[in-house]
C-alpha cells in the first residue's frame, strides 16, 4: 500500500492505520481484526501521522563545548558544575523515530499503576511510559503537528516537554552525558548547544545561549487514569526500540537513598533532600507543594504568577525509582494542576469524589472532572480547565533551580 494512504489525521484512527500499513486484516467497518505475523499489533511510526514527518534543521560541523577552547557561556552560569554522568553523548540513546500503540495494545504490557507521562497538544493526547523514558530520557516527537522534545530525568523525576522549533529551525535533541545539579543536560544536534532539562534554557554554546524553549504542560499519571480518560489516545511503543528490558528499574532504591547522585548544588534544610514536591511558578513565583501535604488534603489551592491554581492528588501511580521494577514501586499517586478560572469569569473550587478515585466535583455547579481537567458529567460537561506547568520532583533539585521558592506544607 502506498505510504500516502497510511497517513492518519486523528489518534482515534491508529488501529486502522496500523492495519493498513502492516497488511493486517480489517472487517467491513475498517477496524483491525487481527494481529501482525508475530502475534502482536503493529505500532504506527511517527511518519505515518499527519504532519508527523518534520524535517530537522541542518547539522553544523562543530565540537561540543567542553572540547572548545573558549565556549560561550550564559552569564551567571557556572559551566564548571556541568559534570560527566558517565555515558558519552547519546550513550543514553534517545528515541528519534518513535512508534505508537493504541490503548488496547499498550494495555497488554502496562499495569494499572504503571507511571506514564502525558502530553497534550490540541486533540492529540499521548502517553509515554516511564518504563521506556527511564532508559532513553529523550523522545524527539511531533504532537498535534508541533515538533516537541519529550524528556524525563530519572535523577530528578522530572518529566517535561518543550517545543523544539527555535528561530524557525526544528532542532533535534540528544543526551550529552553530562549533568548539572544532577539534572539531565541535553544538546541540540544542529549546533551542539547545551540545554538544561529542568529549565529548557540554552546555557553553553554559540548558537542559542540564553534562549529558553517553550514549555508544554505535562503530567505524570497512572496508566489506569490515562486509559480511562483517553481510550482513543496513543502510547509510545516498546517497539520503537525493540529488544529492551523496559520493566527493569536501573535506579533501585534511589528515591529513599538520601544521597543525591552527582549533585553539587546548594542545599536547604526546610525539607529532607529527597522529599517529593509539586513545583509550580518557575517563571517568577516559585512554589513547592509538599506531596505528603497534598496527599493528605487531596486538593490544595494556591496563587501562582497571579493566577488562582488548583492542585489535585489521586491514588494509583507507582514510583518509577523505588523497586527493581518500574511497576513494582510504592504508590506515590498522581498530581495535576489547573487554573480555577473559566473563560466566562466563574472561579471554581473542587472536592474529591470519594466514590470514584481520580475524579473531582466543583462546588459551584456540581459537575464531575477527571485528572485531565475535563468535565465529564454535569452542567459543565465538555469544558476543559487550562493546565498549569508543574513538575513532580525532589526538593533538592527544585531548590537548586528555584532557591527563592515558597514551601506549602502541613506545618
Amino acid at each position: 500500500m502506498p505510504a500516502a494512504l497510511c497517513r492518519i489525521s486523528t489518534a482515534a484512527a491508529i488501529v486502522l492505520a496500523a492495519a493498513a500499513c502492516s497488511g493486517a486484516a480489517t472487517d467491513d467497518s475498517g477496524d483491525a481484526v487481527g494481529p501482525s505475523a508475530d502475534g502482536r499489533a503493529t505500532c504506527v511510526p511517527l511518519a505515518e501521522f499527519e504532519n508527523g514527518d518534520v524535517a530537522n534543521a541542518p547539522v553544523q560541523d562543530v565540537a561540543f563545548p567542553w572540547d572548545r577552547p573558549d565556549p560561550v557561556v550564559l552569564e551567571g552560569f557556572d559551566f564548571s558544575r556541568v559534570i560527566s554522568g558517565g555515558p558519552p553523548p547519546d550513550g543514553i540513546r534517545p528515541i528519534d523515530d518513535p512508534c505508537f500503540d493504541d490503548v488496547a495494545t499498550a494495555d497488554e504490557w502496562l499495569q494499572p499503576q504503571s507511571p506514564v507521562m502525558v502530553v497534550e497538544v490540541g486533540d492529540d493526547r499521548r502517553a509515554y511510559p516511564l518504563a521506556i523514558l527511564t532508559q532513553h530520557e529523550i523522545v524527539n516527537d511531533v504532537v498535534g503537528g508541533e515538533p516537541l522534545v519529550v524528556t524525563y530525568c530519572p535523577l530528578c523525576n522530572s518529566g517535561l516537554a518543550f517545543e523544539r522549533t527555535v528561530d524557525g529551525q526544528v532542532l533535534d535533541f540528544g543526551t550529552s552525558g553530562r549533568l548539572f545539579q544532577a539534572n539531565l543536560v541535553m544538546y541540540d544536534r544542529q549546533s551542539k548547544t547545551l540545554w538544561t532539562q529542568f529549565t529548557g534554557k540554552a546555557v553553553v554554546g554559540e548558537a542559542f545561549v540564553g534562549t529558553e524553549l517553550v514549555r508544554v504542560p505535562t503530567s505524570l499519571l497512572a496508566w489506569e487514569d490515562f486509559r480511562t480518560a483517553v481510550p482513543d489516545g496513543v502510547v509510545l511503543s516498546p517497539d520503537s526500540e525493540p529488544g529492551r528490558d523496559y520493566g527493569r528499574n536501573p535506579y533501585t532504591g534511589y528515591e529513599d537513598s538520601g544521597d543525591q547522585f552527582l549533585f553539587e548544588g546548594d542545599r536547604d534544610d526546610r525539607l529532607p533532600p529527597n522529599t517529593r514536591v509539586v513545583g509550580l511558578g518557575a517563571d517568577g513565583d516559585p512554589t513547592a507543594v509538599v506531596l505528603d501535604h497534598l496527599r493528605e488534603e487531596t486538593v490544595v489551592d494556591v496563587e501562582v504568577d497571579g493566577q488562582p491554581v488548583t492542585i489535585w492528588w489521586a491514588p494509583g501511580q507507582a514510583s518509577a525509582l523505588d523497586r527493581e521494577t518500574v511497576d513494582g514501586g510504592r504508590e506515590v499517586g498522581s498530581t495535576v494542576a489547573f487554573v480555577r478560572d473559566l473563560d466566562d469569569g466563574m472561579q471554581l473550587t473542587f472536592t474529591p469524589l470519594d466514590e470514584v478515585a481520580g475524579t473531582f466535583r466543583d462546588e459551584q455547579t456540581g459537575s464531575t472532572w477527571n485528572l485531565l481537567g475535563e468535565a465529564i458529567d454535569g452542567e459543565l460537561a465538555g469544558t476543559k480547565l487550562d493546565p498549569v506547568s508543574r513538575d513532580d520532583t525532589f526538593w533538592f533539585v527544585w531548590f537548586a533551580f528555584q532557591p527563592d521558592t515558597v514551601v506549602v506544607s502541613r506545618s
